[in-house]
């Protein structure tokens, strides 16, 4: 059973950091594209950050490249979001995704919420 959680997420003040952490299970977690989601109240859901599985090639959204860097540990079934100089605009629930061809699993959701 595929399993994705979320850790990380809090509360920040604008320019501050925070690193996500999503733990996979249930599946081969060094074959399936990585990747870091987030959904704001009232908008849409948006992909923030990709790694691949095999070299590792990663993708930015825009408004994140600088600041966001994804990041996999392919041993310890984990992918890493690091994210700094923290927006308000930042503010959302970060999921973490997990997929190969058809196949695309979610985790339950971390929030992050960039306010002084």
């Amino acid at each position: 059973q595929v399993q994705l959680v979320e850790s990380g997420g809090g509360l920040v003040q604008p320019g501050g950091s925070l690193r996500l952490s999503c733990a996979a299970s249930g599946f081969t977690f060094s074959q399936y594209t990585m990747s870091w989601y987030r959904q704001a109240p009232r908008k849409e859901r948006e992909l923030v950050a990709t790694i691949t599985s095999a070299i590792g090639h990663t993708n930015y959204l825009d408004s994140v490249k600088g600041r966001f860097t994804i990041s996999r540990d392919n041993a310890k079934n984990l992918v890493y979001l690091q994210m700094n100089s923290l927006k308000p605009e930042d503010t959302a629930v970060y999921y973490c995704n997990a997929q190969r061809g058809f196949v695309s699993s979610w985790g339950q959701g971390t929030q992050v919420t960039v306010s002084s």
